[in-house]
């Protein structure tokens, strides 16, 4: 303001217009309000963020073949986990759930990829931080001497700190009695959930029937695992559709023919085999037996020649060679 009072009162003419402007410029402070917002930062919409984060792992469920019960929960937990954030803003008790859980199935049903799903659902939700999987099974968990077990699940449970850690064929824990090391193992499981509640996940799967056995054998089992799944076997229409999709994955088409063979030996499998039915497993070793055929085949066809793109990618009913009862 002082500037533009001597321009009036008459400071010499000589002084360059330049330095006026300068000065009335500097007095313009609507011009220069006009470009903050352009500086500020671009508020995020949480919602939003972690509605886009929820898509990413549809995505990855959707690319499951049948698991509707598994998708539903992975809808609640994700429902839960978001009205909670809505609770605690509004200053409501948001917290205190428990997502330790059972998965009982045959199997091949997909288990240990929908646990390293639900890892990543709560890593991005920010109820683990890390969101890994660590998987073991009986031998990793029971020790050789007294104190052994204790010891090496302590370790294990360390080691899935901000994750999950899956035991798969948890019911063999309990199957040598009292006098076992796996109760060992068992207590040890028990009491770190309480020691370290909220800061890893236990997730224990295995056979169902087994699985109901295994939670008797400790009074404060059933309680602590509030959630407990089911998965089912795979219908023989499913079991073609992940045969197909585990042919695709490896650049390779299954001929019509050969399909049927599949159906018709399949559900003879199902239907007739004394032991436990391996679903997704079971497709797996059979599509890829067929591969190994398959280029068997078609070096002894092609012994002066090479064979086309389509031959190469075909495989026909010639390829599965299921026979036997156990099929592969």
């Amino acid at each position: 303001m002082n500037g533009r009072v001597a321009a009036a009162n008459g400071q010499p003419e000589g002084r360059p217009s330049r330095q006026i402007n300068v000065i009335l410029r500097s007095q313009e402070a609507p011009v220069l309000n006009n470009v903050v917002p352009d500086i500020e930062p671009v508020k995020v919409n949480k919602k939003q963020t972690e509605q886009g984060l929820y898509q990413e792992i549809q995505r990855e469920l959707d690319q499951l073949i049948g698991l509707d019960n598994i998708k539903e929960l992975v809808h609640e937990i994700y429902a839960l986990l978001q009205v909670a954030h809505l609770r605690s803003e509004a200053g409501l008790a948001s917290g205190g759930h428990v997502y330790h859980m059972i998965f009982k199935g045959n199997p091949g049903t997909g288990k240990t990829t929908v646990a390293r799903i639900i890892a990543k659902l709560f890593q991005k939700m920010g109820v683990l931080s890390k969101g890994h999987l660590i998987e073991v099974e009986r031998a990793d968990l029971v020790g050789e001497y007294i104190g052994h077990t204790a010891q090496k699940t302590r370790e294990l449970v360390k080691k899935a700190m901000g994750g999950i850690l899956f035991i798969d064929e948890a019911y063999s824990l309990a199957r040598g009695g009292e006098k076992d090391f796996g109760k060992e193992a068992i207590d040890t499981l028990v009491k770190s959930m309480e020691d370290h509640k909220n800061q890893f996940i236990l997730i224990l799967a295995g056979y169902s029937e087994e699985m109901e056995f295994f939670l008797q054998t400790n009074p404060g089992l059933p309680s602590r695992f509030p959630i407990q799944v089911d998965f089912s076997d795979y219908t023989v229409d499913q079991l073609i559709q992940i045969s197909e999709g585990m042919a695709k994955e490896r650049d390779y088409i299954l001929m019509p023919q050969a399909i049927l063979k599949m159906k018709q030996h399949i559900l003879l499998e199902k239907n007739e085999s004394l032991h436990a039915f391996s679903n997704g497993r079971y497709i797996r070793n059979m599509i890829e037996k067929s591969i190994r055929n398959h280029a068997v085949r078609l070096l002894n066809q092609y012994v002066n020649s090479q064979p086309g793109k389509i031959e190469l990618m075909t495989l026909r009913t010639e390829d599965f060679k299921l026979d036997s009862r156990q099929g592969i």
